[in-house]
């Protein structure tokens, strides 16, 4: 029946690098299948994996193997008759959970085969060398004692023993130095994650300190423009402070014309209205200062906007002595009423 698959899986497959024993090459550049295969007739398990036309992975798995988790999705088993290490990464931890479980199950499966077949080639010999034995003892049978056969027989046993031992230290041998340098790969690899571990660690630092920086020059600049708009908004409100003072003073302007208008048409009076006259030339000479002060006010207010409260304060004195005259005004015109009623 040949070899058929017993489990299947799919993965990303990466090879140790054969110089530095230490990095891994991708095998494939996408995830690949991986399939555990038994031979009916051998009586042996395979991993096989093939990437279009190219066979990427074909390990046998022996007793002494072992697949170990280096991460939570990749694990990586070495290969002593294809002299290299075999990782694959897998998509999940489920996968690679249930890839090292078949793994251990195929191994444990080989180990009783090679346990079986070992016990079949031990019962083989030790039948063979019972035959050349017994043969031997029947040419020879007029010609040795029974001890004599008896030494012999145990002699060949002790030398099948002896070579099989010799063959098992040989063997374990082999697979004690490929532990030992598949322990040293490991640690290796171990001894390089601890030191990218660090590496990223300081790199985290560099960038948190830097993110530090950056949000308290952010929190500098917030402020810097919170103040520039409070700033704005002062301006905004020097500048409608003085557009409703120059509205004011257009109104007591366009009073003092209607004023004006009103001396004008009662010339019959002048002679009567002497004192009165001078009240308003008074009031005129005033006024041209009051238009003095306020023209100086105007250019204070331009030149500097941090005067307000001086240009409050004179601009309160203004409209007190301006209400002033305005009152004088007004005395004036019921004192002009007066005398046109006595008349």
């Amino acid at each position: 029946m040949g070899e058929q698959p017993i489990f299947t899986t799919r993965a990303h497959v990466f090879q140790i690098d054969p110089n530095t024993k230490k990095n891994w090459v991708p095998a494939s550049k996408q995830a690949v299948t991986v399939s555990y295969f038994y031979d009916v007739i051998r009586n042996s398990y395979r991993i096989i994996s093939v990437d279009g036309a190219k066979v990427i992975i074909n390990s046998t798995i022996t007793p002494n193997m072992t697949f170990t988790k280096t991460s939570q999705k990749f694990g990586q088993w070495a290969d002593s008759r294809a002299n290299t290490v075999f990782g694959l990464g897998f998509s999940s931890e489920q996968q690679l959970t249930k890839f090292a479980e078949k793994f251990q199950e195929v191994k444990e499966a080989a180990r009783l085969a090679r346990d079986k077949s070992q016990e079949k080639i031990e019962t083989s010999s030790n039948h063979s060398q019972a035959s050349s034995v017994n043969g031997t003892d029947d040419e020879k049978a007029s010609h040795a004692s029974p001890v004599d056969t008896h030494l012999k027989s145990e002699n060949n046993k002790l030398k099948i023993a002896l070579t099989q031992s010799a063959a098992n230290v040989k063997k374990w041998e082999i697979e004690l130095q490929t532990l030992r340098e598949s322990n040293a790969r490991l640690t290796t690899a171990l001894q390089e994650s601890a030191t990218s571990v660090e590496q990223w660690k300081r790199q985290f630092s560099i960038c948190r300190d830097e993110n530090d920086r950056l949000r308290h020059k952010i929190d500098e600049l917030e402020e810097q423009c919170s103040e520039i708009n409070r700033e704005k908004e002062k301006n905004t409100q020097l500048k409608r402070r003085i557009e409703e003072l120059e509205s004011e003073l257009r109104e007591k302007e366009t009073e003092l014309k209607d004023l004006r208008k009103q001396s004008e048409i009662i010339p019959q009076l002048m002679s009567e209205c002497e004192y009165v006259s001078e009240k308003l030339e008074a009031a005129e000479k005033d006024n041209q200062n009051l238009e003095d002060k306020v023209r100086s006010l105007k250019m204070d207010i331009e030149e500097s906007k941090y005067r307000q409260r001086h240009l409050k304060v004179e601009l309160k004195n203004f409209l007190e002595v301006l209400d002033g005259k305005i009152d004088d005004l007004h005395d004036f015109r019921r004192g002009l009423s007066k005398l046109g009623t006595d008349n």
